[in-house]
């Protein structure tokens, strides 16, 4: 299409999401308590307070406890907002990304689409897993942070900066599970081999920990190991799928020939047989201007 034609699609794709985006953030909107509730819920259950945020929270027996606060007078509507808003993203996704994958897939080859399922296929699940890692680790995470509450001191938590801390530890837990998808996307174009990607073990796994340990807020070993254990387990997955696809290349490369090799030219002549010979006579007719089936030019 014309370069217009493709803003003007752009256009309608970008107005589609963003109204289903405006939909879903409305209706959640009448429910940004709940969301609030899920949230919180698995940090306070653990630091002994109640799950609800709009509850006055209370220690039980020695345990230390939160309380979650809103300062400002704007602070519940900004909060509001901002927690519908981030619901309406994630609820409208799907409809976000098909609107993105129906403007892309038209320039695509075949094999190209297919190689897009399967990233598509198999990235999203690696990030609910990463997500869903950082929600079970969360209640440990506050607990060892409340503990460092001197005794017979409030630790009065502001909610925003909560909603932020789950926010953050949902999106790095899963953009990390995403590695294993970048390492095996770079295999398969043939910018690292599978056996490259081994030799860094040592180095990955240092990274890895380093990594884990920064973007845990807690000081606990068992944050840390809980976001950098599976990211090691995928990280050698990722390496024996990628030696696996190299052992099937240098297979298929043995039978064939490379892409930019120019395959052998035989060039033995044949017999071509017995040509039969017509005689001019039989070939042209006769006529005035001709002698013997020929004329002047021929």
């Amino acid at each position: 299409m014309p370069l217009a034609d493709h803003l003007r699609e752009l256009r309608n794709r970008l107005a589609k999401a963003m109204l289903a985006i405006i939909v879903i953030t409305v209706v959640a909107a009448f429910f940004y308590n709940n969301v609030i509730d899920f949230l919180t819920k698995p940090i306070l259950d653990s630091v002994g307070c109640h799950h609800t945020f709009s509850e006055m929270n209370t220690t039980k027996g020695d345990e230390q406890c939160a309380q979650i606060t809103i300062n400002g007078l704007l602070a519940p509507f900004t909060l509001a907002l901002q927690v519908s808003l981030m619901a309406g993203v994630v609820f409208a996704s799907p409809v976000w990304l098909y609107q993105l994958w129906a403007f892309v897939a038209p320039g695509l080859h075949r094999h190209e689409k297919k190689y897009a399922y399967a990233f598509v296929g198999t990235g999203v699940p690696l990030f609910f897993g990463g997500a869903y890692f950082a929600y079970r680790v969360l209640p440990t995470t506050a607990k060892v942070l409340i503990g460092f509450t001197p005794h017979g001191v409030s630790n009065l938590l502001p909610l925003d900066d909560l909603l932020q801390l789950v926010t953050r530890m949902v999106i790095v837990f899963g953009l990390s599970f995403e590695l294993p998808l970048l390492l095996v996307f770079l295999n398969l174009t043939g910018i690292i081999t599978g056996r490259r990607m081994l030799g860094w073990w040592r180095a990955m796994i240092l990274g890895i920990t380093v990594f884990a340990a920064v973007a845990t807020p807690s000081t606990d070993p068992l944050s840390m190991l809980a976001l950098a254990g599976p990211i090691w387990v995928l990280y050698f997955g990722a390496v024996a799928f990628s030696l696996v696809n190299d052992r099937r290349k240098r297979r298929r490369d043995d039978d064939g020939l490379d892409d930019d090799e120019a395959s052998d030219l035989d060039l033995t002549p044949e017999d071509i047989g017995e040509i039969e010979t017509v005689s001019a006579s039989r070939a042209l007719p006769e006529g005035p201007d001709r002698v013997n089936g020929y004329d002047d030019v021929t």
